[in-house]
């Protein structure tokens, strides 16, 4: 009896201090530099001792890099990653459909995944005409701006339009008085087949995307192509919907036959 008790006790603290660390561990993915500890416990809204005794934990673990002050991805990271691309195959599957894609396009095919309300990149082939700026594997990126975020949209419930508001207003994607309102009139309409965003996420940059199928009712993938607004119109771009949407439907069909 005393150890039920206890443990009821110790779960729900367990539980707080593991979210908290996944909390600190997904903030230092999406900073460019390394960053410092006020800068980082600020940015969660965590004490700053309590940010410090989650990132040596991570430290540790190598999930985390300290240089001077400030603080990084640790080496850890990297066989996860490897593993990831080796061995998932919705990356395995993907580079080659995008391959041709862009190929057959001159523009930027990227595959984006949903991760709770970010998405982030698994895939990019880069086209003939060059952005202007580069987009690593594993950046995480808004739902509420761009094709292929706002694509990941749609079907989904009030509630967890909320959620993702929210998210994104913690996050400074958007503003604070960023609401339900806000994002519902970003969310596709149930008949649209894909979306087209102009100036949207970044500057001088037109993209179009859609979302792939899936057999479990869910969607968590998008495919896009992206170009440089001054190398290629909005008519332009969309005269390659069929050929994206018949490339999102082959990655469906590749998966379903898959272990995924």
């Amino acid at each position: 009896m005393v150890a039920d008790r206890q443990e009821k006790t110790e779960t729900p603290n367990g539980m707080r201090s593991l979210t908290r660390a996944i909390a600190v561990f997904e903030q230092i993915q999406r900073y460019d530099h390394p960053q410092r500890l006020s800068a980082i416990a600020a940015d969660l809204g965590m004490s700053s001792p309590t940010t410090l005794r989650i990132l040596r934990v991570l430290q540790e673990a190598g999930l985390v890099s300290q240089t001077d002050k400030s603080y990084r991805l640790g080496p850890a990271v990297l066989p996860a990653a490897r593993v990831f691309l080796e061995n998932d195959p919705l990356p395995r599957i993907a580079k080659p459909i995008l391959e041709q894609l862009s190929s057959a396009t001159n523009l930027t095919a990227s595959l984006y995944t949903r991760l709770g309300s970010e998405r982030v990149l698994v895939e990019r082939v880069v086209g003939e005409t060059s952005l202007g700026y580069s987009l690593p594997q594993g950046r995480r990126l808004p739902l509420t701006a761009g094709a292929a975020g706002r694509t990941l949209l749609r079907g989904l419930f009030d509630e967890e339009l909320e959620v993702i508001a929210e998210a994104s207003r913690r996050l400074h994607y958007e503003n604070e008085d960023f609401d339900l309102a806000a994002i519902k009139s970003r969310v596709p309409a149930p008949e649209t087949t894909y979306v087209i965003s102009e100036d949207e996420r970044a500057l001088g940059i037109i993209s179009l995307a859609t979302l792939i199928p899936s057999r479990q009712g869910s969607y968590t993938e998008a495919l896009s192509l992206t170009g440089p607004i001054h190398a290629v119109t909005r008519t332009q771009l969309e005269a390659h919907a069929p050929e994206l949407l018949h490339a999102a439907r082959r990655i469906s069909d590749l998966l379903a036959s898959s272990v995924y």
